[in-house]
């Protein structure tokens, strides 16, 4: 049975009736612990989940900010890799609950592919509905035949931000906490200054979600046009590019069609403007 997925969000029991799916590949997208980090590390997954690397694999190594998106080509091949298909359906989870798995929603989308979804509550939930579990294993499966297409105008650099802002053309939300957004506690990353981007305004991104899961369409359709009567586009932006995909996929919750998600956010933004 071949699947297609109708919305960008899905639930453990909705995982759970689909798992044989023969198209179905589920991705692990954690983001791994920062060094240091004394908490356990989890040793179970979903059955059949595959680690889909963002750090280490689909993001460009050694470049000056983190988490920077790769081109199309390298995107096909690592994807290729996980044995991910052109018509492959794929739900991403993260081991956090909510945090890094919008992010491989988004770039995903940047490559033109939308048959995938989010698992609402991630790994937490899946554990809480007493659902199979499995130890970690890597991915040694056959080659998919992957094929990006190139839609990476989703993701903004810094140039079209310069722009964004000059022009105001689009309502940029920033998903950073309150106490950050206005400077009241210093940047995690070390060396980086407090501060905002010009005419941006504060959506933390847990404001979008319930615990571990997001709010209602309606609730999250209320909380976004607060900010935009019109639906004029988003730009959403961050720390390094992580949290603002959770309002991307929040607005495209809340049926907005016209969003995008600045790159380097932050991190960029307040290294090199002055």
């Amino acid at each position: 049975m071949h699947i297609q997925l109708k919305n960008s969000i899905v639930s453990v029991d909705w995982l759970q009736e689909h798992v044989h799916a023969t198209n179905l590949i589920v991705l692990n997208g954690t983001i791994p612990k920062v060094v240091g980090d004394t908490a356990q590390q989890e040793t179970q997954q979903i059955p059949n989940a595959r680690f889909f690397d963002i750090k280490k694999v689909f993001s460009v190594l050694n470049a000056p900010f983190p988490n920077t998106m790769i081109s199309v080509e390298a995107f096909t091949e690592k994807a290729q890799k996980l044995g991910i298909n052109q018509d492959s359906a794929i739900v991403v989870y993260d081991e956090l609950g909510m945090y890094a798995a919008p992010r491989v929603w988004y770039m995903f989308k940047s490559m033109g592919f939308d048959n995938i979804a989010v698992l609402d509550g991630g790994f937490p939930a899946w554990r809480a509905a007493k659902y199979p579990v499995e130890a970690k294993i890597p991915f040694e499966g056959k080659r998919g035949d992957f094929q990006g297409k190139d839609q990476l105008y989703l993701f903004k650099n810094y140039p079209e931000m310069l722009q964004t802002v000059a022009n105001d053309a689009t309502i940029i939300l920033d998903a950073r906490s309150e106490a950050r957004f206005t400077g009241n506690v210093p940047e995690p990353r070390a060396g980086l200054r407090s501060g905002t981007i010009p005419t941006s305004k504060n959506l933390p991104y847990t404001e979008v979600l319930h615990k571990n899961s997001f709010k209602s369409k309606e609730e999250l359709q209320t909380i976004f046009s607060a900010f935009n009567t019109k639906k004029t586009p988003f730009t959403f932006t961050c720390g390094s590019g992580i949290t603002a995909c959770i309002l991307a996929l929040a607005a495209d919750i809340a049926d907005y069609t016209s969003y995008y998600v600045y790159d380097g956010s932050w991190t960029e933004w307040g290294s090199v403007h002055r």
